[in-house]
C-alpha cells in the first residue's frame, strides 16, 4: 500500500479548507470511504486517483509521493537557479551530481532564509544561522580529516571534543528556534511575532519562489527518504 497517498490527500483537503464530507461528495464517494482512503485503511483504484488529481489540480505522481512538486515535474540541473556564476566551469572537476546537490542546497537555504525573515523573529534568524554554520563546520572538519597530513592545530577545539560539542550546540539552536517559532521566548531571544502569516504549502512556495522552491521540496523528499531508509533498516 502506498503510504504517501493517504497523507497527501488529507494534506491537500485541509490546505484548501474543504471538509471531508464535501470532498467526498465532490469526488462521488461516501465520506466513510474517503475517511478510509485518508487513513490508509483501503487502497483506491486508478479511476479515483485520476479524479482526485483533477479535483486538487495536482499530478498523480505528486499524490503517490513520486514527485515533491504538485505539478509532478522532475527537476533537472538546468531548472535550478544559478547563484554561483562560476559553477558551470567547475562541473567537470566536481562531477555533475556534486554540482546538482550543491545547487539544491544553496537554493533551499535561500528559500529558508527568506521564510525566516518573514517570521520577524531575530531569535529564529540567529538560531537558524548558527545551526547552519555549525553544520558546515562539522562537515568541513570531516573533509579536513580525510588527509592525515592536515594539522589539527588548524582548529581551536580538539577533534575528539568537536563532534560532540558541535552536535550539542546544534541541538540547543534547534530547541531555541523551535521555542521561538511557537511563540515562546527561549533564553534572551524573542518569540515569533508574525507566525499567523507563515502559512506554507507546496503551491505557495512554488508561486513565491519559482525554481528555488523545487530545490527545497527535493531536499525535503531526499532527506525523508534517507530517514525512512534508516528507520526501515532497524526493523
Amino acid at each position: 500500500m502506498n503510504s504517501d497517498f493517504p497523507r497527501i490527500i488529507t494534506l491537500l483537503r485541509k490546505e484548501r479548507g474543504i471538509s471531508q464530507k464535501k470532498a467526498a461528495a465532490d469526488l462521488g464517494i461516501s465520506q466513510a470511504l474517503l475517511s478510509h482512503y485518508e487513513k490508509g485503511i483501503r487502497e483506491c483504484g486508478l479511476e479515483f486517483l485520476v479524479k482526485t488529481a483533477d479535483y486538487y489540480n495536482v499530478s498523480c505522481d505528486y499524490l503517490l509521493g513520486r514527485s515533491p512538486e504538485p505539478a509532478g515535474k522532475t527537476i533537472s540541473y538546468e531548472d535550478i537557479p544559478e547563484h554561483d556564476p562560476n559553477s558551470k566551469e567547475k562541473i567537470a572537476a566536481g562531477g555533475v551530481m556534486a554540482s546538482f546537490n550543491k545547487k539544491l542546497v544553496v537554493n533551499a537555504v535561500t528559500v529558508l532564509f527568506s521564510l525566516v525573515r518573514k517570521t520577524g523573529s531575530a531569535a529564529i534568524l540567529k538560531e537558524v544561522s548558527t545551526y547552519l554554520m555549525l553544520a558546515v563546520y562539522k562537515m568541513f572538519r570531516v573533509v579536513y580529516s580525510s588527509n592525515p597530513k592536515n594539522d589539527q592545530h588548524f582548529f581551536t577545539v580538539p577533534e575528539i571534543v568537536a563532534l560532540g560539542s558541535s552536535s550539542a550546540a546544534m541541538s540547543m539552536c534547534e530547541a531555541n528556534a523551535s521555542a521561538a517559532a511557537k511563540g515562546i521566548a527561549a533564553g534572551n531571544g524573542d518569540s515569533s511575532a508574525e507566525a499567523d502569516d507563515m502559512l506554507i504549502t507546496a503551491n505557495s512556495l512554488a508561486e513565491e519562489y519559482a525554481g528555488s522552491a523545487s530545490s527545497l521540496l527535493n531536499v525535503i523528499k531526499n532527506s525523508e527518504a534517507r530517514m525512512m531508509m534508516i528507520s526501515n533498516s532497524d526493523k
